[in-house]
């Protein structure tokens, strides 16, 4: 199955990585790409125009592309392999255009109860770096790194930084470049709790990961309360600070308890939100999406739209891990409407006078949802929403509200660009559709290619 399953744009917004689940990488120049939706319709993409184009053979399948925050030349990626007979990080030098890695990373050997050596596949990567980014510069000066992953991760050549892996046994792997090719620690849940999505708080010590089992977890590098924990070579497995259970957290909030049943669902991703650290956001298997405050260890905002079964759709995308984005601090307002291709049919604009707007591909339909993910009770999602102040706000002109834009195609992934509005969507077709405002008019773009 092919589509979208990864895309992120660079810290200038230059640059945009996506990879898909068939096998293939590519990284575009954003403004070429935007150039692209001025063209007529049916225009074929040129792929010897892309800053990167690579095509794996069958049997690797990515699933999440990033880029190196500390060396914008490098990006990297997490990819599988469906033999599943390979647990390691394979590092790829874009700038040689070779399919062959040059350098390899290892997991540690793991053996079944009947001796048989066990699996488990990468399903994300983040990377923290405490040292000069320069120094990578010039170790590989003018060059764009990338990295690939069989069954593991895809990232760049990075000397003075710490890389994160999860797999789906329930152990996050941790990387030191200077210290090998073996992971230097492993984080572990204790549990075989499959994991989907990591990230990294701001003060690059707590570690989040969340996954099948529903729980977010939270590791401290700093070791918790044994501030020695990470300095020990004897003990290289170390269990998470605190583990929390979302459905428990979701059963507490009174108007969702009464209107659903709440069981343990799967999170498919986890964002801490730019502009406010302290949030969390989560998004679910079946469509629900939330935040989480990490201060409170409560769950604060809940967005439930509709069930796919509702209306009778079947959406083979629902197989694809939805990746979310939080809309960057720098949008102060966000304007958008509905132009397919290049041709004006309709017009839909509204404007986000905040910063807090999260934006999720739809579970059931062609298109994605804003959700207002505003800290205060202002915000229509949050579990104290009181609509008598809200009616307020309108007539004081000061409105939140959730959004949803229709697309041509159903959306598993989006990045946000970091200096503007726009975003891009990567649907299961294996298309990028191009949202964006326009200011002298009232319709916005979708530019769709092929990858």
């Amino acid at each position: 199955m092919g589509g979208v399953a990864g895309l992120e744009f660079d810290n200038q917004g230059i640059y945009i990585v996506s990879v898909t689940r068939s096998g293939c990488l590519t990284v575009h120049d954003f403004d070429t790409l935007y150039c692209h939706s001025k063209l007529p319709s049916g225009y074929v993409e040129d792929e010897s125009k892309h800053v990167v184009h690579m095509s794996f053979p069958s049997g690797k399948e990515f699933n999440v592309a990033r880029w190196n925050p500390t060396n914008q030349n490098e990006a990297w990626t997490s990819n599988t392999c469906t033999s599943r007979k390979r647990d390691n990080v394979s590092i790829f030098d874009i700038s040689y255009m070779s399919p062959k890695p040059t350098e390899e990373l290892q997991t540690r050997q793991k053996l079944s109860i009947i001796g048989r050596k066990t699996s488990s596949g990468l399903s994300d990567v983040a990377i923290t770096s405490n040292g000069d980014s320069r120094f990578v510069q010039w170790l590989i000066p003018g060059c764009k790194t990338i990295i690939a992953s069989f069954f593991s991760t895809f990232f760049l050549t990075c000397s003075l930084c710490r890389i994160f892996s999860p797999d789906t046994l329930g152990t996050v792997h941790v990387w030191d470049r200077r210290t090998g090719v073996s992971p230097c620690i492993e984080l572990s849940t204790n549990k075989y709790d499959s994991l989907k999505s990591i990230q990294i708080q701001v003060d690059n010590q707590t570690i989040f990961g969340a996954g099948k089992e529903g729980i977010i977890h939270i590791w401290d590098l700093r070791g918790g309360t044994n501030s020695t924990a990470f300095q020990s070579r004897k003990d290289m497995s170390h269990l998470p600070l605190a583990s929390l259970h979302l459905a428990p957290m979701l059963q507490k909030i009174a108007s969702l308890k009464a209107q659903s049943e709440i069981v343990p669902k799967e999170i498919h991703s986890i964002n801490i939100n730019p502009s406010a650290p302290h949030q969390l956001a989560f998004h679910l298997d079946d469509g629900w999406s939330g935040v989480l405050d990490i201060y409170k260890s409560e769950v604060t905002h809940v967005h439930c739209p509709p069930p796919a079964w509702l209306d009778g759709s079947n959406n083979s995308a629902d197989l694809l891990l939805r990746k979310p984005t939080w809309l960057p601090t720098s949008s102060v307002s966000f304007a958008l409407c509905v132009l397919p291709l290049t041709i004006i049919t309709s017009c839909f604009l509204t404007l986000f006078p905040i910063l807090q707007i999260y934006v999720v591909g739809s579970m059931s339909e062609k298109g994605i949802h804003f959700l207002d993910f505003h800290p205060s009770s202002r915000s229509p999602c949050h579990v104290d929403f009181d609509e008598d102040s809200q009616r307020k706000e309108k007539r004081d002109k000061c409105n939140h509200s959730n959004k949803f834009l229709s697309l041509s195609e159903s959306v598993t992934g989006c990045a946000a660009h970091p200096l503007n509005s726009m975003i891009v969507a990567g649907t299961q077709k294996s298309s990028l559709l191009l949202i964006a405002q326009r200011h002298c008019s009232s319709t916005s773009e979708t530019v769709e290619g092929d990858l």
